[in-house]
């Protein structure tokens, strides 16, 4: 792989590494999908269903999920998962509000297709529409038992938490898996400049608050992230 591409994986501006996953609509990155069918099968085995509800996410994606939120039209939270009314906060406060639980366009680990998240479909009641909160992934809720059983068996198969316990950026996502082998380089070949160039040249809303506040958003909301295991 040649460092143009490695830089347009990093920004989520190709889709030449990815494949399908089975039984899903997502992809992901083609040294994840082995690894991700052998960690199925034994959640199978285990009584669960594993399926993939999001996975690789292109720049333009992610740009629209934060356009979305920027403007009104998608909701944004606070920590605590409670509806915030963004026209009483400034656009530097409202960019941090977004980051807490959407990733800025350029630096969304889902734009390597390394990382996904998960649900156990067996434990979705009919008509149940999929939320991916804390509630239903924390012991006792809807997918607490899953998530209890990846706790023992993800890392066989090589996967993590980047967003395992709240580290002063990205809120805690249970749901939110990384393939550590694949991803980690990528993770160590990523940087502000790279971001940057990314972010300058696209439509993106707050683009100038944004980038104003890149150094201190790059390292809160990319570079904490929860230990990977070593490879």
């Amino acid at each position: 792989m040649n460092a143009s591409q490695t830089d347009s994986i990093l920004t989520g501006q190709t889709e030449s590494h990815l494949s399908p996953v089975s039984e899903s609509k997502a992809r992901l990155h083609q040294a994840v999908v082995i690894p991700l069918e052998n960690l199925r099968k034994k959640a199978h085995r285990a009584g669960f269903e594993l399926e993939v509800v999001s996975g690789f996410r292109s720049f333009e994606a992610q740009v629209a999920i934060w356009n979305a939120k920027a403007s009104g039209q998608r909701a944004v939270l606070d920590a605590r998962g409670k509806v915030l009314d963004i026209s009483q906060l400034s656009p530097r406060e409202l960019v941090y509000s977004i980051l807490h639980w959407s990733a800025l366009p350029g630096a969304s680990r889902h734009h390597w297709g390394t990382d996904l998240d998960v649900i156990d479909r067996l434990s979705v009641p009919p008509g149940y529409s999929v939320q991916l909160t804390e509630a239903e992934v924390r012991p006792g809720g809807m997918f607490g038992a899953l998530h209890d059983w990846l706790d023992r068996h993800m890392h066989e198969e090589g996967f993590f938490r980047p967003y395992q316990r709240d580290m002063g950026g990205v809120q805690p996502e249970r749901w939110h898996l990384s393939h550590s082998p694949t991803a980690q380089p990528l993770f160590k070949a990523h940087n502000p400049a790279l971001l940057e160039a990314a972010i300058a040249g696209s439509a993106l809303t707050l683009k100038d608050e944004i980038l104003a506040e890149l150094p201190e958003i790059f390292d809160r909301f990319f570079l904490r992230i929860s230990d990977a295991p070593r490879v």
